[in-house]
């Protein structure tokens, strides 16, 4: 269960903003439409590694 304070005087935006930032941390949307429809493993595994490709042109050029 997702808690958020709020504070004496806090805006209800801001606060709102919180818990809505917390509900995407938790992943459950993502989750969600994933489940929607089924990919095949071969797939799965072609995104990952096109995933893996990315992150590591992407610290490449960081360094």
């Amino acid at each position: 269960m997702i808690v958020v304070p709020v504070k004496e005087g806090e805006n209800i935006e801001k606060a709102l903003k919180k818990f809505k930032r917390k509900f995407e941390k938790t992943g459950v949307v993502k989750e969600l439409r994933s489940r929607q429809q089924y990919d095949k493993p071969s797939v799965l595994k072609r995104l990952k590694m096109e995933r893996a490709v990315y992150v590591q042109k992407m610290q490449q050029v960081e360094e």
